[in-house]
């Protein structure tokens, strides 16, 4: 959670129907055809429609505010029974996946960003368990065409503070560790920070096997080249130099289930003559000639990987490495923010970055920064998803209250989702943060969670 507010940077000036983005914010659908032919539209007509669903109605419940005409279902509620036996549902969930199962049903995976003492963590299960002093690690769902809860288990234990991870295009899930810890230390018997695939449907297929030469680093997000198979990751270091943005490249490319435990080579992104992002400030500034350089130790023996000798000419740093995903023939990844006062170069309110592998050339595309309205889009940007209508799905986290934003082609901002659950006092309200939010494979729900109280929703409604 952050301390400092957060909000999107007014190109011209807020308004009631949404506030416009510095950069070109289009690009960030280059993997929707349909969405870039309502883009196409809007843009010969001069207009876009409504931004949103119109404002959030008061849930009767307590639980989740929506639009009119919007519903939702509570599909998992931590401290409840697992359907599986295995134990009780575990507290915060986080990064989340909708993969597409058989004769309609969807596969939910969903990871649980735990430490040793967090309660209630994810139960020890035989052959899912990496390390027995761990609480972190995956659950998974299975849902019918209804989003009926049919099943309900572990998918990976004994993990550590799993954050965010990414979809494979053999429909699998890789989780992320967002730890450095070792073996010895915080209780932890084994060591950690690797990435791990998860296959919700049948997970003793996946096991609990550390990905090693993916790197042991703070890993947050992962994104997949559907074309060549190299796996793109961010670091979200806490740190100086803080983190680096990496590429695998695995010895089996899409080789389905399984194929990235044969090994690979693990490389990080050099700009030239930019060692750190933040020192970029002009939306549209490209890059030509970006360089990927061995990582000398992808386990991070004695000296975690961020601060190990890359040469006289080094790598390329950025503070808050988070969101990360796959669009057109592009990567895109997500600065969250810099502040000078903590170690970067410069500040700024986030950066969205697209990097073309065909070109080698990464360019800035969206700069955030102080708005001038107080409500959109809320405070702390984190969890993103393409939502198949066109735009963006946003999972806010911050103070105060807390939403899921939507963000249309246009750069409007609407808000869609407002929890609810009031865990502080009346006269000192607290509400946990939203998280992993994705849709059906069919476009129809979108899927997200509750940080705290650990919730799982399902929304339904007339989605444009």
């Amino acid at each position: 959670m952050s301390a400092t507010r957060r909000h999107i940077l007014t190109g011209a000036g807020a308004s009631l129907a949404g506030i416009a983005f510095s950069g070109a914010f289009s690009e960030l659908f280059a993997g929707s055809a349909a969405a870039s032919d309502a883009s196409a539209s809007a843009s010969a007509s001069g207009h876009t429609g409504h931004a949103g669903y119109g404002p959030l109605v008061p849930d009767p419940d307590g639980l989740l505010d929506l639009p009119r005409g919007f519903r939702y279902r509570v599909l998992s509620r931590e401290g409840e029974p697992l359907r599986s036996g295995e134990g009780p549902v575990p507290a915060r969930p986080d990064g989340m996946a909708a993969l597409a199962g058989w004769h309609g049903r969807v596969h939910l995976v969903r990871n649980h960003e735990n430490k040793p003492t967090t309660t209630p963590g994810v139960p020890a299960v035989a052959g899912l368990t990496y390390d027995p002093a761990a609480r972190g690690g995956c659950t998974a769902l299975t849902l019918d065409a209804r989003n009926d809860v049919l099943d309900e288990r572990v998918a990976l234990a004994g993990t550590a503070v799993n954050c965010s991870g990414g979809p494979t295009p053999w429909n699998s899930w890789l989780t992320c560790e967002e730890s450095e810890a070792r073996a010895g230390e915080g209780g932890y018997t084994k060591d950690h920070g690797f990435v791990f695939e998860v296959d919700p449907a049948r997970p003793h297929r996946t096991g609990a096997v550390p990905l090693t030469a993916m790197g042991r680093f703070q890993h947050e997000a992962v994104a997949v080249d559907p074309r060549t198979g190299a796996v793109y990751e961010t670091e979200d270091a806490f740190d100086r130099p803080f983190g680096l943005f990496y590429r695998f490249l695995p010895n089996r490319p899409l080789g389905g289930t399984g194929s990235l435990a044969a090994g690979g080579t693990l490389q990080a992104m050099r700009v030239p003559d930019v060692p750190d992002l933040s020192a970029v400030q002009e939306p549209g500034l490209c890059f030509e000639g970006v360089e990927w350089v061995p990582v000398p130790d992808s386990q991070a023996r004695r000296t975690p990987i961020r601060l190990q000798d890359f040469g006289p000419r080094g790598v390329t740093h950025a503070q808050k490495l988070e969101g990360c995903y796959w669009g057109g023939r592009s990567v895109y990844f997500v600065s969250s923010f810099a502040r000078a006062a903590e170690g970067s170069a410069a500040d700024h309110y986030g950066q969205v970055w697209r990097y073309e592998p065909h070109r080698g050339r990464l360019t800035l595309v969206i700069v955030f920064g102080p708005s001038t309205d107080v409500q959109l889009p809320g405070e702390s940007p984190d969890n993103i998803c393409l939502a198949p209508g066109g735009g963006l799905m946003v999972c806010e986290d911050g103070g105060g209250a807390q939403h899921v934003y939507g963000l249309t082609r246009r750069g409007e901002v609407y808000a869609m989702a407002r929890n609810a659950q009031n865990t502080g006092t009346p006269g000192d309200p607290e509400w946990g943060e939203f998280a992993g939010v994705t849709f059906s494979p069919d476009g129809r729900t979108m899927y997200v969670n509750c940080y705290a109280p650990g919730t799982t929703f399902a929304v339904t409604g007339p989605w444009r």
